[in-house]
């Protein structure tokens, strides 16, 4: 019954299709034919950010709770978080494309829409310089594009390549604490293989809790025994982490970032999205943690413009 719902809802009477299909290799090894791109639904931050950095935003219809970049997507309609969608919310914006991140869910949600008359690609996750350019090749082939999807890949690669340079002539590299959320006695932090372990690697900042691995509860022995310079949190979603709250921790207190009151607060969507901005966050999350280090600015471009993507950091 969903499946056939499915197929109803996403058919648009009167649209004209292009003469002309293309197909995309996506995420599942599928070899997906899109024969029309003019009403997309974008399921995860970075395909956002890629969509309109590759200049095609007017085509995206609506966006999931993860898309808050650039700001023109803050007047969508909303989806719902990724890895939680109805497919009835996805299929009643009538999408002829769906656009969406690896990890998407949940996978009964995910069967319904692939049953759908509307095609549905798997956009590859992946938190490494390479990975992100692969997400920007996938999406501009899956809209038609490859020629932008190319230019795009160039300039953010050559990003990458100067952070690469930059980062690797600092002599400092200070200790750092993702928090992902705190309280009830229990502290989620960002460990080996997580994504905000790979951007601290991209920012030249030794993770101090690289025991862990992805995202786990530290108790206060492993926090107290990290040390870090500096924690990291996120804005724009889940749990509030203001300075207060976290130095107040009893595995922070003595830390030298209570010491010297380090908070770094990025938006959740810029540091962790791993989408073409991401050299842009790495270089910005480099800085904030060493305030007195230079830094060879990037490149400005069109799509990495908008205000209010710096760190704000706590003050003493």
């Amino acid at each position: 019954m969903l499946a056939i719902m499915a197929c109803a809802l996403s058919f648009t009477p009167g649209l004209m299709l292009p003469a002309h299909a293309h197909e995309v290799r996506d995420a599942t090894g599928r070899t997906i034919e899109v024969r029309d791109t003019s009403h997309i639904v974008s399921i995860g931050s970075a395909v956002t950010e890629i969509l309109f950095a590759l200049g095609v935003g007017e085509r995206v219809v609506a966006v999931d709770q993860t898309s808050t970049y650039p700001a023109a997507v803050r007047a969508l309609p909303n989806v719902g978080y990724m890895r939680t969608l109805s497919p009835e919310g996805v299929l009643s914006q009538a999408p002829s494309l769906i656009l969406a991140m690896e990890g998407s869910g949940p996978r009964e949600a995910m069967d319904v829409l692939s049953h759908s008359s509307a095609p549905v690609v798997i956009v590859p996750d992946g938190h490494t310089a390479d990975a992100v350019i692969r997400k920007i090749e996938v999406v501009a082939q899956a809209v038609g594009i490859p020629e932008k999807g190319a230019e795009l890949a160039r300039e953010v690669r050559a990003d990458f390549a100067l952070l690469a340079k930059e980062v690797k002539a600092l002599h400092q590299h200070p200790k750092a604490v993702f928090v992902l959320s705190a309280g009830s006695g229990s502290t989620i932090v960002g460990g080996a293989e997580s994504s905000a372990d790979a951007m601290f690697h991209l920012a030249g900042i030794e993770n101090a809790v690289a025991g862990l691995k992805g995202y786990k509860p530290a108790g206060d022995e492993v926090l107290l025994n990290a040390e870090p310079d500096a924690i990291v949190v996120m804005s724009g979603g889940g749990q509030p982490l203001p300075a207060d709250l976290i130095f107040g921790l009893p595995a922070f207190k003595a830390s030298p970032a209570a010491k010297d009151r380090k908070l770094i607060t990025l938006p959740g969507s810029y540091l962790l999205g791993f989408g073409p901005r991401t050299p842009q966050a790495a270089r910005e999350l480099a800085l904030a943690v060493r305030p007195s280090a230079k830094l060879a600015p990037l490149p400005a471009h069109s799509w990495s413009q908008e205000p209010n993507a710096a760190p704000k950091a706590a003050t003493p």
